[in-house]
């Protein structure tokens, strides 16, 4: 069953679908806070996997981005890695409070650039007790050195002077141009690039898009997006479990290959054979969904004792 909830996040109210198992539970059950990709909205990608979770039995919600979709917070497309980061936390929180929830039992999937989002969330809230990533994205490393890890550099100098430009004009009183995305209609890319189309199929045609999807990022995001590091303290987890879970054709792979190096034990790195990036949005959900069940269903087991290995 899905219902429409909101809660709050650093005084922005957040829109949010909670998904839960259509038969009755004895009691409080575990639950999944469920975040979707850079752009995205709860109805897409997010929306799929925290509706196979709760058909596996737990409690998962799955929410809107500050600043994004049916969520609250101005100027619209802002992309904040600190206000993302909150929004997870301010997510377990809601879901704390809630007498269907086990408050010791939570966990958290981040999806694409929340699979980095996911990361810091966890380090500093002991309350998320396991940790799942799908197609993780260190959105800071990707617009610093691009999603191959290949980027000319002065494409991040050309980025953050655009960046510079709008906070001036802003300080001036004269709106700033937004920074396109993805729009409807928008020609495919001709560039050969996987990565690239596969983004441009899903957001910009039938596959997955969806009316309320960020189109436009402020061009103030640049500089907190590429001041943002995903990675850098994942080691904190432990001894809380860590399942990050990459199609083998990803382009972005590599980052969830270096993060899992950081991480330490309990943590997986779980591939999905012939997948790329985007097919972990949609076309490998029962997939990604079969490594995602058995690793919750593990980890927030009932009673289990903060930060144990079951």
């Amino acid at each position: 069953m899905r219902t429409d909830v909101t809660f709050p996040s650093a005084g922005i109210t957040l829109a949010a679908h909670l998904y839960t198992p259509d038969s009755p539970a004895d009691g409080p059950q575990a639950a999944v806070v469920v975040a979707h990709p850079a752009s995205g909205v709860k109805e897409q990608t997010a929306g799929a996997y925290a509706q196979r979770l709760a058909e596996a039995g737990f409690v998962a919600l799955a929410f809107d981005a500050a600043y994004q979709g049916e969520s609250g917070g101005t100027p619209r497309g802002t992309e904040d890695p600190a206000q993302r980061v909150e929004d997870i936390k301010n997510a377990v929180s809601y879901l704390t409070t809630r007498p269907d929830v086990d408050s010791e039992r939570i966990g958290a999937l981040g999806i694409c650039a929340s699979g980095g989002y996911v990361i810091p969330a966890a380090v500093t809230d002991h309350r998320i007790r396991a940790v799942a990533t799908a197609s993780a994205v260190d959105l800071g490393l990707n617009f610093r050195v691009g999603p191959h890890g290949d980027q000319d550099p002065a494409v991040l100098r050309s980025m953050l002077d655009a960046a510079a430009a709008a906070r001036t004009a802003e300080a001036a009183g004269r709106p700033a141009s937004p920074l396109i995305i993805r729009v409807q209609g928008q020609d495919a890319p001709t560039d050969g690039d996987r990565y690239n189309y596969e983004g441009w199929e899903y957001y910009a045609t039938d596959r997955g898009r969806h009316p309320r999807q960020a189109d436009e990022f402020t061009f103030p995001s640049i500089d907190k997006i590429v001041n943002f590091d995903a990675f850098h303290l994942i080691d904190l987890i432990a001894p809380r479990p860590l399942l990050m879970v990459a199609g083998t054709e990803a382009a972005t792979a590599w980052m969830s290959e270096q993060a899992i190096k950081k991480a330490n034990e309990p943590s997986r790195l779980h591939w999905i054979e012939g997948a790329s990036h985007v097919d972990l949005y949609d076309r490998y959900v029962p997939q990604v969904t079969a490594e995602l069940v058995p690793f919750f269903t593990q980890h927030l087991a009932a009673h289990a004792p903060a930060g144990s290995v079951v």
